[in-house]
């Protein structure tokens, strides 16, 4: 054999030694890295979905501290409205890693303490009742499980910033599929990852008998859409125009920040929620084939997807990090909410599922609406957002019902107005697109933090290149809105009219239960609302007749104003007779048309404003 190459083979076998034993010990340090991250684990099983019960097992390692603080969210991102998860919690058992049974009480509402004496871990178990079918709320039967992750999961006082693992044991009946958000750990069966415990609180889990669609990539990043029970629809076309959406929805800020995004449909309903990389929506494809029903399930899908920047990333400052615990307050929901709202139609134009006309006839029902709400003349949009979380999203109920509004109209309306004012004052070089691009590059991609009040108006004006005082005025009072003004920008013309409605009023939507009829809402000033009449009240007999819904319908047609009608009801279960003169109701109606010459700025606005393209995004490198 030659020297030369014995001497070349040993140092290559030298060189292989090295390299070997450089492996073994990389692979020793990652395999301590995933088991130290493993050590924060919850295993959910559901060996009985019919029972609607969840069996949660939390591991974590106690840290050598004598006591552990565990709490579960007393609300979910996304939806502002305390929860009380915890009322689900049942049969809760400590122990340490040998089974130990360690001493606990609950402290609170949603707080277990824990004396961990000398155990090294963790080891939290229970059950979760799961018995509500909405996207905030957990979800079990034998044809479907919904996780609502924070319904489900309990963290440690202080400790969320912490990775964790969740390994799930779904029915053996249902189809190897889950639906999620989360990364998953190659090589581990239903076992995902988050790299902490608000990730995981954004990241819902959808499993069942489930239909997956084709997916399809924009930008080069996959999108999936998975569902339950949705329905009879055409699945192809669906998916080619969910698509459109997605690409013209990313066109707006030109920046897609997730690596996959998933839409998890839960079944038929009402309600959507938003998240970092996914939507939990509540979906039937039933009404696709009318275009009504299509326009209405499009403009719902766009406006959870495009949360996914506006409000997730794009946010109030006080819109993460959370406080599970107690409500998160911000006078900017108009932004999150009615900015989306805003955009949901100008994205499906773009996406040319919306004519010029359909948005502008959104638009003209939309204000329509605001107008014809008394709210409007109690309750400003900031107070609106502020109060949310006592007067639900959508505005009060009840006696109190006129004296708020939904964020989510009024916001959208000041969309309107702010694009407008910002396109006119720059020549229509500048739009409210560059707003939200801003503020995603600023506060989300450089800063990572959510921007204050003062921070959205700034960029606002300067993107305007002016104050912008008169319209964000109109956010925190209850001034009326000049809608001529702003719309003239664009050259439309607007109409106000009053007109009177045909017919008896009386001001009152009733509803059947059983046999019985109640008061399910009153018109502020109504006759009825003057006679007394409230939400609630059961209906016994209107003229000596057996009350009905029917006949409270067929007022309109059969009498006048001026005509009396006699009401016998229970009041809070105290009976009451009351006789009503019936008025004329009056409604504004506002209506929007073209400018027979507009001047070439307003022409190239309402050009762009409605634009029915977009700029396509290229692929991420």
């Amino acid at each position: 054999m030659n020297p030369k190459r014995m001497q070349v083979a040993t140092q290559w076998s030298s060189v292989y030694v090295w390299l070997l034993t450089f492996f073994l010990l990389l692979n020793n340090i990652v395999a301590k890295a995933q088991t130290s991250a493993s050590n924060w684990h919850f295993d959910v099983a559901m060996a009985q979905p019919a029972t609607h019960m969840y069996h949660v097992t939390f591991r974590c390692p106690t840290g050598n501290v004598p006591t552990l603080t565990l709490k579960m969210p007393a609300w979910t991102p996304g939806y502002y409205q305390m929860m009380n998860y915890a009322a689900n919690v049942d049969n809760v058992r400590v122990t340490d890693e040998s089974e130990k049974a360690l001493a606990w009480k609950k402290t609170g509402n949603s707080t277990w303490v824990v004396q961990t004496g000398s155990a090294k871990q963790l080891v939290f178990t229970y059950d979760v009742k799961a018995t509500r079918n909405f996207v905030a709320s957990p979800y079990l039967d034998e044809n479907k499980g919904y996780i609502s992750p924070a319904g489900l999961f309990v963290h440690v006082v202080n400790q969320l910033k912490q990775p964790v693992t969740i390994t799930l044991h779904p029915s053996t009946e249902w189809p190897d599929l889950i639906a999620t958000g989360l990364d998953s750990i190659p090589g581990q069966r239903h076992t995902f990852t988050a790299p902490d415990f608000d990730v995981l609180y954004d990241s819902p889990i959808l499993m069942g008998k489930l239909e997956q669609l084709p997916a399809f990539t924009v930008g080069g990043v996959p999108h999936y859409f998975v569902g339950y029970n949705m329905g009879d629809f055409d699945r192809q076309q669906f998916i080619a125009d969910l698509k459109k959406i997605v690409e013209s929805s990313v066109a707006v800020i030109g920046d897609i920040p997730y690596k996959h995004y998933t839409f998890l449909a839960i079944g038929p309903g009402g309600g959507g929620i938003e998240h970092l990389n996914s939507t939990s929506i509540s979906f039937s494809g039933a009404g696709l084939d009318k275009p009504a029903g299509r326009l209405r399930m499009y403009s719902f899908l766009t406006h959870e997807y495009f949360h996914h920047y506006n409000v997730k990333r794009i946010r109030p400052i006080a819109l993460g990090p959370f406080d599970y615990e107690h409500e998160n307050r911000t006078n900017m929901l108009w932004v999150s909410e009615g900015l989306t709202v805003y955009y949901e139609y100008l994205i499906l134009r773009r996406a040319e599922l919306m004519s010029q006309d359909d948005v502008l006839n959104t638009w003209q029902s939309m204000m329509t609406s605001f107008e014809n709400k008394p709210g409007r003349l109690h309750q400003s949009a900031t107070q609106a957002s502020y109060e949310t979380w006592e007067d639900g999203p959508f505005g009060r109920t009840g006696d109190d019902a006129y004296k708020s509004i939904s964020y989510y109209e009024k916001g959208a309306i000041l969309g309107v107005l702010l694009d407008l004012t910002i396109r006119h004052a720059t020549q229509n070089k500048k739009s409210l697109d560059d707003v939200m691009r801003t503020l995603y590059q600023t506060y989300y991609r450089t800063q990572n933090r959510g921007f204050t009040d003062d921070e959205f108006r700034s960029v606002c004006e300067k993107t305007a290149g002016t104050s912008l005082a008169k319209v964000f005025e109109y956010t925190s009072t209850v001034k009326p809105i000049d809608y001529a003004n702003y719309l003239a920008y664009a050259g439309l013309n607007l109409t106000d009219n009053v007109q009177a409605q045909p017919g008896g009023w009386l001001g009152v939507a009733t509803r059947a239960k059983g046999d019985s009829v109640f008061v399910t809402s009153v018109d502020w000033e109504s006759p009825a609302w003057k006679a007394g009449v409230r939400t609630g009240d059961q209906l016994l007999l209107i003229d000596d007749q057996v009350a009905t819904v029917a006949a409270i319908q067929a007022l309109s047609q059969t009498k006048v104003a001026g005509d009396t009608v006699t009401l016998q009801l229970l009041q809070q279960g105290q009976p009451d007779t009351k006789s009503i003169q019936l008025g004329t109701k009056k409604v504004r109606q506002l209506k929007l048309t073209r400018q027979s010459a507009p001047t070439a700025l307003q022409s190239a606005i309402l050009a762009d404003w409605l634009r029915g393209t977009h700029a396509s995004l290229k692929p991420k490198h």
